[in-house]
């Protein structure tokens, strides 16, 4: 749920009880939730809180490590979310290579057998312990020596006055964070407005403003139809 969309909802209906539910499909249903008690920016994520019932969420750092919640350390540091509980699917159907892939031995767990579930989502802890999702996995990239994740980028930029939807992709060929977008804001305006929330190397490098976003069959943007339409555009 977009976080502007979100604010929109609550002014509308101000006497609504609202809450984030998270839950990937191989979970079969939510397996965490955030009760959605306070004002939260058009700029910041909305946490998917803390884990539910009959469940745990993990998360593991870059080198296979657990990051846990300690309120007087850095709560910054962001991991990938693994999920472990009874309510897991067995995997994919008929894809054993996939199922391989995402549905591995709990790498905290060296005593048994114990399965869990690799979403691909980062996340980090706030200061209340809450679960904050950032982006995908598949959506981090190297950058002028900066790893950045795509995600927090386009955050940043929807919550910009003016922009209805936005992707970033990266050209790996010439290193540029490319921009597609769509609202009523002029190319110029849009860029000062960026270099105003975001620093210079999270800033795209270019600007492309289209009338509508291809979608994959999941009802996603289809974030591959759009960089091979930029690529193609270069050749």
């Amino acid at each position: 749920m977009p976080t502007k969309q979100l604010n929109m909802w609550m002014e509308a209906l101000p006497k609504v009880l609202f809450a984030n539910l998270y839950g990937p499909t191989e979970t079969t249903d939510i397996c965490s939730y955030y009760v959605i008690d306070k004002k939260i920016e058009d700029s910041q994520s909305i946490p998917i809180g803390k884990h539910c019932n009959n469940c745990n969420l993990i998360v593991i750092d870059d080198d296979g490590q657990e990051i846990k919640y300690n309120p007087k350390e850095n709560i910054c540091k962001s991991g990938e979310l693994f999920v472990r509980g009874s309510f897991l699917a067995e995997g994919y159907y008929k894809n054993e290579e996939k199922t391989k892939e995402a549905f591995i031995q709990n790498p905290v767990n060296k005593n048994y057998p114990e399965k869990v579930y690799k979403t691909g989502d980062i996340v980090k802890f706030d200061k209340d312990g809450n679960l904050v999702y950032i982006s995908r996995k598949d959506y981090q990239i190297k950058h002028m020596g900066y790893r950045i994740e795509l995600g927090e980028v386009e955050r940043n930029i929807y919550s910009i006055n003016g922009i209805t939807l936005c992707v970033c992709i990266y050209d790996d060929i010439n290193q540029n964070i490319v921009l597609y977008y769509q609202g009523d804001i002029d190319e110029n305006k849009l860029a000062n407005e960026i270099s105003l929330k975001l620093l210079p190397y999270m800033r795209p490098n270019k600007y492309k403003k289209i009338k509508a976003m291809p979608y994959n069959s999941n009802g996603k943007i289809d974030r591959k139809a759009l960089k091979q339409k930029y690529m193609e555009e270069l050749i």
